[in-house]
């Protein structure tokens, strides 16, 4: 596939299953992260790399949060296995890292570009995903435990793995209804 076309396909898939991306594929994912924009070279973010146990652990900090913040009983069920969706979830962090050129913004804006050029790499390589956030990727508690300084944030959890069945089509937009020309 080349890069042009895996662009104008791109579609999330929130069905995954084994295998994940490992080895030179993951590598592939994680270097991939790293070519994002990056004004000053700031490296503004920071990944954390849940698979195996480390998604246990995520599902626990979940439902954590959900007790903590006295959510319904099925949402604290359903909560330890959110991140057992997937055999891996990258969590994206964005470092804010103060710079009189490069607002909190920007770099929120070039972790982004790195959550999906990692989500475009994978599917390059025969893999897929979806990105999610919701209110754990807000929550102090799951934002503590995970070691996020006061200005920083999760931009997004990272769901990776096989695509389950084939990822259906979906028909192109039509450019004219989200672009001006000035001329």
């Amino acid at each position: 596939m080349d890069a042009l076309e895996l662009l104008l396909n791109r579609r999330s898939h929130p069905r995954l299953k084994a295998p994940a991306p490992s080895g030179r594929a993951l590598d592939n994912i994680l270097q991939a992260a790293l070519r994002a924009p990056d004004h000053a070279s700031l490296s503004p973010w920071r990944f954390i790399v849940c698979e195996g146990d480390g998604l246990v652990k995520l599902g626990a900090l979940f439902e954590q949060s959900a007790i903590g913040h006295q959510k319904p009983d099925k949402e604290i069920e359903r909560a330890p296995k959110l991140p057992l969706r997937a055999p891996m979830v990258i969590v994206a962090i964005t470092e804010y890292k103060a710079h009189e050129k490069v607002p909190r913004e920007e770099q929120l804006a070039s972790t982004a570009c790195a959550v999906m050029a990692m989500q475009m790499a994978a599917q390059a390589q025969g893999f897929n995903g979806i990105w999610r956030t919701g209110a754990y990727a807000h929550c102090p508690m799951v934002r503590e435990a995970l070691g996020l300084a006061l200005e920083d944030e999760i931009t997004g959890f990272l769901y990776l793995g096989t695509p389950m069945f084939e990822t259906p089509e979906k028909a192109p937009l039509d450019s004219r209804e989200f672009v001006t020309f000035w001329q």
